[in-house]
């Protein structure tokens, strides 16, 4: 079933065509507006005696202030400010069988800092104070079947980890559960197939975040049987399906094992709390916390009115970048196997120090001229030629946290011009052994998982 969702891209229950027309129609109808305010105006909200924004619930998420000493890479410690979201939230997706082909059901869903308003969402997109109602509003829609979902219903059921840069050692529930009975297709919900999802991965801004990082978990070649016809599939697309059910690969799992718990043991990071209106690079202003040299992102206010959600106005902060991020994978055949270059990346949230990250991760402001030291691979990834590139659009990063943050995604093949030896901190994986460490909580970062929910089998 899975794979035939993921080869029917038409004769769908709503073709491509209508999904699009559907989220144009609902970001005309939607009444949407997001005002900036300063934080005296934040309702519910108040700066505490040490600069921290905090909700007068004591639920949601608070703005706090952290210190950082590592001897990871050369910048050995600095303060910043994280958002710190204790609650595990469900990200969660209903599929149903329809004439023997796995549909997916998609929200269009509308956060205060999307882009472009309208994303396709999970179904079900919420954090614990969201579904335990502490805004006093309604109930999510569907939570009910996760809430209630038996073991024989469960297709995938995972903790992971989100950006570890912003969010200090969260995790959502990642779900996907299968129903048999008939699911009400309400107003703001549609169902689409595998290959649809993975058409519209393909455009800048259309499937959010939190749809990529549940669907990343799916191991396309766990569903594969003899039977299945692959014709649709591009030649690329076979060879990813190969480079995901293959026995070869050029170091073992074992081998990945060691060298990750060896850089986790040689690093050291220690996070502590520290007062946000005590950091010296730091100013709390009427209106935004704020670098002084304007770098990295920035704490903003918002009033928020969205017509369709469970609470229809609501204040809250929201962190705003000040650049473009680019997050990108090389990939080269080694022995006719698509291998991924993986680094080993620390950030300030992650919980065991070390997440597995794309091959080039980094804000491209932050990135030195060419007189400095730069972040390996950077240059190759931004000159490639377009023959190299796979995977190339904009994809926006959660924007119920983030205000208007998006990212270049990539993917760049290189050839056997390209040295197999790299550096300590980066290591060569099949897609098999990356879907086997995606198995497990927090070995993926979400930003490496967003990219392997792009890889499409069919272009």
């Amino acid at each position: 079933m899975l794979i035939k969702s993921l080869l029917k891209t038409e004769n769908t229950i709503h073709s491509t065509t209508e999904i699009r027309q559907w989220i144009e129609e609902r970001n005309r109808d939607v009444k949407v507006n997001v005002e900036r305010v300063p934080f005296s105006a934040l309702e519910k909200w108040y700066l505490d005696e040490d600069g921290s924004l905090r909700h007068a619930s004591g639920k949601f998420f608070s703005i706090q202030g952290i210190h950082v000493e590592t001897d990871y890479e050369t910048r050995p410690s600095w303060n910043q400010p994280i958002i710190n979201q204790p609650e595990v939230g469900y990200l969660g997706i209903l599929t149903k069988e329809f004439d023997g082909v796995l549909y997916f059901l998609l929200q269009a869903k509308i956060e205060p800092g999307n882009v472009n308003c309208v994303q396709l969402s999970p179904t079900l997109q919420a954090t614990k104070s969201n579904y335990s109602r502490v805004h006093q509003g309604k109930s999510p829609l569907y939570l009910e079947y996760f809430v209630n979902a038996k073991p024989e219903q469960i297709v995938l059921d995972q903790l992971q980890s989100e950006q570890g840069a912003r969010f200090l050692r969260k995790r959502n529930r990642n779900i996907i559960i299968k129903v048999e009975e008939d699911v009400p297709e309400l107003e703001d919900f549609r169902w689409v197939t595998l290959g649809q999802i993975k058409e519209f991965i393909r455009h800048d801004n259309m499937v959010n975040m939190d749809t990529r990082t549940v669907l990343s978990g799916l191991n396309i070649s766990d569903y594969l049987s003899p039977l299945d016809n692959l014709s649709a599939m591009s030649e690329a697309g076979k060879l990813l399906l190969t480079s995901a059910k293959t026995n070869y690969s050029y170091y073992s799992i074992s081998e990945h094992l060691s060298w990750l718990t060896n850089l986790k043991a040689k690093f050291d990071l220690v996070v502590t709390p520290f007062a946000l209106n005590k950091m010296h690079e730091w100013q709390i202003h009427e209106d935004e916390i704020s670098r002084q040299d304007g770098k990295f992102f920035k704490i903003i206010g918002v009033r928020v009115t969205i017509a369709n959600r469970e609470v229809a106005s609501w204040c809250q902060p929201l962190v705003q970048p000040m650049q473009q991020g680019i997050c990108a994978y090389i990939v080269m055949k080694i022995h006719g196997i698509y291998h991924f270059l993986v680094q080993a990346k620390m950030e300030c949230g992650n919980f065991d120090v070390l997440e597995l990250a794309p091959t080039v991760q980094c804000l491209t402001g932050k990135v030195p001229d060419k007189n400095e030291s730069r972040p390996f691979y950077y240059d190759l990834v931004m000159n490639a030629n377009k023959d190299q590139i796979l995977y190339d659009t904009l994809q926006s990063e959660e924007g119920g946290r983030f205000y208007k943050e998006q990212n270049r995604n990539m993917i760049v093949e290189v050839g056997d011009e390209f040295p197999i030896s790299v550096p300590e901190r980066y290591t060569w994986m099949t897609l098999e052994q990356i879907y086997q460490f995606l198995r497990f909580n927090n070995y993926l970062n979400i930003q490496s998982r967003s990219l392997i929910a792009a890889l499409n089998y069919l272009h």
